[in-house]
């Protein structure tokens, strides 16, 4: 899960306007009266009428691996393992619309990584039981856990000793923190299942992008710590890491920056924005700062 995150337009300085003042809309740089536009010229509005008809270039899609959903001169398929993972868990993503458009996330690195039909990512912010027969027949199996913490999650490493019925499948949300946290308690279906957390103390390796603290970690790397517990197989967590690991690493190659954690910047008198207004927000700053789980 993680954080993460697309421009805005900059206000013009104190006193800028859309136009100059008078004095100086006549004049041109070196000082002297701009002469006049002719009519039908560049500058003047009723000669762009022809732009229309000018042809357009479209931008052709650099083309993209049909595995990993990389482009193709990136792709990164030999990190891959050669056949998908044998896993008897069903991973069930539920992914927020904003991360399908995002270009380093690692959804489809995990989806990569494993079977078909043991991997199944839906789209969307809001479910019921109505519109999402399938999902909701998901969440009130009793085989189904979901995973996000929380004051009510019991650690998934306490709880798989004590289950009576071993768990068939495993809800993960997919977004920012923000968007997990919407999708969780905006959706009654998803509080059907026993809501289970991770108790390690991995740190992100997932560094391209920010994370509220060094102990978030990303969908894959929750999902490769959840397989490998449920699986009984560490080396699950290693395999599935390993596109991470290379992602991160051709990305810091050309050009991309470390990013350190929100509670590292804060901790450290480096974070780079004003401290917010908003009481609610500045508490979840400070609860950072004081190393609280929020």
């Amino acid at each position: 899960m993680e954080p993460q995150t697309l421009g805005e337009s900059v206000p013009p300085p104190p006193g800028a306007s859309g136009s100059p003042p008078p004095d100086e809309e006549e004049r041109s740089e070196g000082g002297e009266p701009r002469a006049a536009t002719p009519e039908g010229a560049p500058g003047d509005s009723t000669g762009a009428d022809g732009l229309w008809e000018l042809p357009v270039e479209h931008a052709e899609r650099r083309p993209e691996c049909s595995r990993c959903s990389r482009p193709q001169k990136v792709c990164l398929c030999p990190y891959l393992p050669v056949h998908p993972l044998q896993i008897s868990t069903h991973l069930y993503i539920i992914q927020h619309p904003a991360e399908e458009s995002k270009v380093l996330r690692t959804v489809p690195l995990l989806a990569a990584c494993l079977p078909p039909d043991k991997c199944t990512v839906k789209i969307g912010r809001r479910f019921s039981e109505e519109r999402d027969v399938e999902l909701a027949t998901v969440c009130r199996d009793s085989g189904t856990l979901i995973l996000y913490p929380g004051a009510e999650a019991t650690n998934l490493e306490e709880f798989i000793l004590d289950y009576p019925t071993y768990p068939s499948t495993i809800i993960l949300i997919d977004g920012t923190w923000s968007q997990a946290k919407d999708i969780f308690y905006k959706n009654s279906l998803f509080r059907l299942p026993k809501q289970v957390q991770l108790k390690t103390s991995v740190c992100s390796q997932y560094v391209i992008r920010m994370q509220p603290t060094n102990r978030c970690l990303s969908t894959l790397e929750c999902a490769a710590v959840a397989l490998s517990i449920l699986e009984k197989n560490s080396c699950i967590q290693e395999t599935l890491l390993r596109p991470l690991q290379a992602l991160c690493s051709f990305q810091l190659q050309h050009g991309a920056q470390i990013r350190l954690s929100k509670e590292y910047l804060l901790k450290n008198g480096l974070y780079p924005k004003p401290m917010p207004k908003n009481k609610r927000k500045l508490r979840k700053m400070e609860l950072l700062m004081n190393s609280v789980k929020i």
